[in-house]
């Protein structure tokens, strides 16, 4: 597995954290600790790859399956107006994809989280999407468990 040095991704696909929810030997799947995006989830490739079309077919098959399920799993269990679902990778170069769950109140929305805030989401409403992510996280690993 090619790993690079200083790589951020490719450290935190190498251990287990309390933010892993799925690992296996290609991908992790986390819950990123964002407490105005409650539910907000990524998948990494664990091996250093900056571009969906470097990896093989097979490869890339796994990789959009795992997105898919992710998104189901958000879907489920937060409810959200619209799902982002983004592989930017321009600030860390290593695959990996964002899901989003987002809503009409939240900070950004309509424009992407990334973007200057047009608003603060109520606290009570942020809570109690934040008494989600446990649900969440239960979720994603059934999913990661059907065939």
């Amino acid at each position: 597995m090619t790993r690079v040095v200083g790589c951020e991704l490719c450290e935190l696909s190498s251990v287990a954290t309390p933010s892993t929810v799925v690992d296996n030997d290609k991908f992790i799947v986390i819950l990123v600790d964002d407490a105005n995006y409650p539910g907000f989830a990524r998948v990494i490739w664990k091996d250093h790859v900056r571009e969906v079309s470097d990896l093989a077919d097979a490869d890339r098959l796994l990789l959009n399956d795992a997105v898919w399920k992710l998104e189901l799993a958000v879907r489920e269990v937060m409810q959200p107006l619209k799902v982002n679902v983004a592989s930017l990778g321009n600030v860390v170069p290593h695959l990996h994809w964002h899901v989003i769950p987002r809503y009409a109140d939240d900070a950004h929305f309509p424009a992407p989280v990334w973007a200057q805030a047009q608003r603060t989401t109520d606290e009570a409403v942020l809570v109690a999407r934040r008494a989600l992510v446990p649900q969440l996280a239960e979720a994603i690993k059934r999913r990661f468990i059907k065939r």
